[in-house]
């Protein structure tokens, strides 16, 4: 019985404070209810929004720009910045859909370099490991090299040439990955098809000299030493320093076959799965 009138206390409290929520969510919602006001309002409601991070309340209150001023100035601007202000709360696809719109109603202002750079940036914050699928990784690349491509002279085709090159990176490191698993299994065949497409599609990623150790490697397992030989060649000539044409050397040498380029480093490398 003692506890009673702490308990009545605590009921008190909790409707008060849902009254509060209540008077709050209702406020928000008038503010965001259709109630036609001047482009300037509305735009500016928003970008303060946007400013104090009520990043959802942005996005909504930008689509309200369009939605009732669709033939102003501010209606362009107002769809760009809905989709940065989607990203900005990382809804993703919010904002890839809000950045596509935006390129197709309006293809040749400044601004639309802009929406292809926030569509690769999108899928490039997306970008899992290679352990995974790496779909996302490939709309990423293709996002960037439209910005590239288009636009090649700005500072966003400058900044995606940069993410392009972590992107293929990774994406040789899921081939080399792929690979590797199908060599530990003897399916050598697949493996070789895998380290091709590494040296032939990212020839410039770090993953390189070890798929031309690797291709020589399955080479060898297959018993079609002048592949193996060629394969190793390259290695030399490209990555003689490396301790994976030392690992190609021995490995030719133990074939009975002499390369003609000798291993700038001599120091022996194990690991190599």
């Amino acid at each position: 019985m003692k506890s009673q009138p702490k308990f009545l206390l605590l009921v008190t409290a909790s409707a008060i404070f849902l009254g509060g929520c209540s008077l709050f969510d209702r406020a928000r919602n008038e503010r965001l209810a259709y109630v036609e006001r001047p482009v300037e309002q509305l735009y500016n409601e928003a970008s303060d929004s946007l400013v104090n991070r009520r990043y959802d309340e942005a996005v909504q209150m930008f689509d309200e720009v369009e939605r009732q001023h669709p033939y102003s100035e501010w209606a362009s601007r107002a769809n760009l910045m809905s989709a940065f202000a989607a990203y900005q709360s990382n809804n993703y696809e919010q904002a890839i859909t809000a950045a596509r719109r935006y390129i197709s109603l309006h293809p040749g202002n400044d601004e639309t370099v802009y929406a292809y750079y926030l569509i690769g940036i999108c899928y490039f914050e997306q970008i899992v490991d290679v352990g995974r699928d790496q779909k996302t990784t490939e709309d990423a690349l293709a996002a960037f090299d439209d910005v590239v491509r288009r636009y090649p002279s700005t500072e966003y085709a400058a900044d995606s040439r940069l993410k392009m090159d972590m992107i293929r990176d990774q994406l040789a490191g899921k081939e080399m990955e792929i690979g590797r698993w199908y060599l530990r299994r003897n399916q050598h065949l697949a493996a070789i098809n895998r380290f091709k497409r590494v040296i032939d599609e990212f020839e410039t990623t770090s993953h390189t000299p070890e798929a031309l150790y690797r291709l020589t490697e399955a080479y060898v397992s297959l018993g079609l030493n002048s592949e193996a030989v060629k394969s190793a060649s390259v290695l030399g000539y490209n990555y003689g320093e490396t301790n994976w044409y030392q690992d190609a050397y021995e490995l030719m040498s133990d074939e009975g076959q002499v390369l003609d380029v000798e291993p700038a480093n001599r120091k022996r490398f194990f690991g190599l799965f």
